[in-house]
């Protein structure tokens, strides 16, 4: 499976869940990977903590994420919770 089709099942499975995605915010995430070159993992990351700390997908945030996540080669739930806390982002 490519990088792309696991992103895709990931944000399918969040429609299912309930999170309605534009097909707009759905494209911005896919741009926002490439945009950082980083990886599929750090992307899920983001979105799902754009989604729980902003209540909805806000752009700048989410990218903020993944730069950050990137730059300090975040790899679990527990360390990108870690460096938000350390952020005072949560």
């Amino acid at each position: 499976m490519t990088d792309n089709e696991e992103l895709a099942y990931f944000l399918e499975n969040l429609w299912t869940k309930g999170f309605k995605l534009t097909d707009e915010e759905v494209h911005f995430i896919f741009f926002g990977k490439k945009y950082t070159n980083t990886s599929v993992k750090h992307v899920k990351l983001a979105v799902l903590l754009t989604l729980q700390l902003q209540l909805s997908f806000d752009r700048s945030f989410y990218i903020s994420l993944l730069e950050l996540f990137e730059k300090h080669q975040i790899k679990s739930w527990k360390e990108a919770t870690r460096i938000l806390a350390k952020h005072n982002l949560l």
